[in-house]
């Protein structure tokens, strides 16, 4: 990082990417990341059927291979892709699906779609980055991917996600979370101000349990230590290879993959790095479909990049890929324990709801710092006119609908926002 390179207004990290904390710092760091991505993880399995505990290791065992592939330089955690629920639902719904066979070839095919884009990406270059994504883009995209999250982080915090009624007590909780996280944010000093997050979590676990929200059912019935139904090909299952299945999920990857290049662009702004350039663009996409390939092999959804924990780096300022690690062995290892498992996973929507309406915010005002610091200006008809169809599409939810393929939310608003950019004159005379 060179004195032309680095912001005037740029804050130094806590920990940098390549700094390793004390182990006692390492566990709770790394612990707080888990309980981030907990809920998004274990959300898609639940929902499409799929095993909760595979897809949480998965996501481990893809979180590792993307450090390893990305040569330890990108801090980034990965967990089940919510763009491949109406597929996977699909697949193992139909009779003709082919059940979970045909779910594995589909997250395989996505990882293979990955590996063909970060060839292409590897021989033409990342030169057409600046001008297909320069910050009028990026800025608003960033605040997309914050701001189209906003409505489940309130309906977590009023207790309506999933079709459940309002509840003022869910309500206070979350209230009660945010409150917390933020007096930890705002004033704890040493190690404590490291983890508001995870302070929020237990606070917000035990006001809970006061409130008698927290079912305990699964950590009644949970043991120490359990085998998860892992979908293995020629073991237990047979893979279904057909061209429906292939186009049913493969085509998503772009979706995905747009996501991921928002998060990638997002984190250069975090950490004051090009990661396109250093460790290459094409290694985080390889990375990336290389987890998907992996979550395959298990019976694992297909994993991306997630917002939530970029969120948590954004505020505690610890980039550390041996944190991001550390949360990877622990997903894997938690897998395999019922205990921890059933804890987790008995954490409110209340407390999640409480943390999201922060952590999201976060995201959103990230995207804003961008524009800001490179001095944007919303005075300018031609970026007007960007930022604002960017966020409207964006936020409200324009999608692209042709069969099993779907483009809408971050995906679509980049896509508009790329073709605007390059379709308005930078400079034309008023008549």
């Amino acid at each position: 990082m060179t004195e032309e390179t680095t912001p005037e207004n740029y804050v130094k990290p806590v920990l940098d990417i390549h700094e390793k904390p004390a182990w006692n710092k390492w566990i709770v760091l790394s612990i707080q990341h888990l309980f981030t991505m907990f809920g998004s993880t274990i959300f898609v399995p639940t929902v499409t059927h799929l095993n909760p505990s595979v897809a949480l290791i998965s996501s481990g065992l893809g979180t590792l291979a993307y450090l390893i592939i990305t040569r330890g330089k990108i801090p980034a955690y990965l967990g089940s892709s919510f763009a491949f629920i109406a597929p996977i639902t699909m697949l193992l719904a139909a009779k003709s699906g082919g059940g979970p066979g045909a779910v594995m070839v589909g997250t395989f095919s996505v990882g293979v779609v990955y590996a063909i884009v970060a060839l292409i990406v590897y021989y033409v270059g990342i030169e057409w980055i600046q001008r297909v994504l320069p910050p009028i883009v990026v800025g608003p995209v960033i605040m997309v991917i914050g701001l189209s999250l906003a409505p489940s982080a309130a309906a977590m915090a009023m207790g309506t996600n999933n079709g459940g009624e309002y509840d003022y007590k869910i309500l206070l909780v979350a209230l009660i979370t945010l409150v917390v996280t933020i007096i930890a944010m705002m004033f704890f000093k040493g190690f404590f101000g490291l983890i508001p997050i995870l302070c929020g979590f237990v606070i917000g676990y035990l006001v809970s349990m006061a409130f008698g929200l927290v079912d305990y059912t699964l950590i009644q019935n949970a043991s120490l230590f359990q085998v998860p139904d892992f979908t293995i090909p020629f073991v237990n299952m047979d893979p279904v290879v057909t061209l429906t299945v292939v186009l049913s999920m493969a085509p998503l990857a772009f979706v995905t993959m747009a996501e991921h290049m928002g998060h990638q662009l997002l984190l250069n702004r975090i950490t004051n790095r090009n990661f396109f350039k250093d460790p290459g663009l094409h290694r985080s996409l390889a990375a990336d479909g290389t987890a998907s390939i992996i979550a395959s092999l298990i019976g694992g959804p297909p994993v991306t990049t997630y917002g939530e924990n970029i969120g948590v780096l954004a505020i505690t300022k610890v980039y550390s890929v041996f944190v991001i690690g550390g949360a990877a062995v622990f997903a894997i290892a938690f897998g395999f324990i019922g205990y921890v498992n059933a804890v987790i996973t008995s954490v409110p929507t209340a407390v999640l709801g409480g943390i999201s309406l922060l952590l999201f915010g976060v995201i959103a005002t990230s995207g804003l710092r961008m524009m800001i610091e490179s001095r944007v200006d919303l005075s300018v008809n031609r970026n007007m006119i960007i930022a604002s169809v960017v966020l409207v599409v964006g936020i409200g939810g324009l999608m692209i609908n042709i069969g099993a393929f779907q483009l809408s939310g971050m995906a679509m608003a980049a896509l508009i926002g790329i073709i605007l950019n390059l379709v308005i004159p930078e400079k034309h005379t008023a008549k």
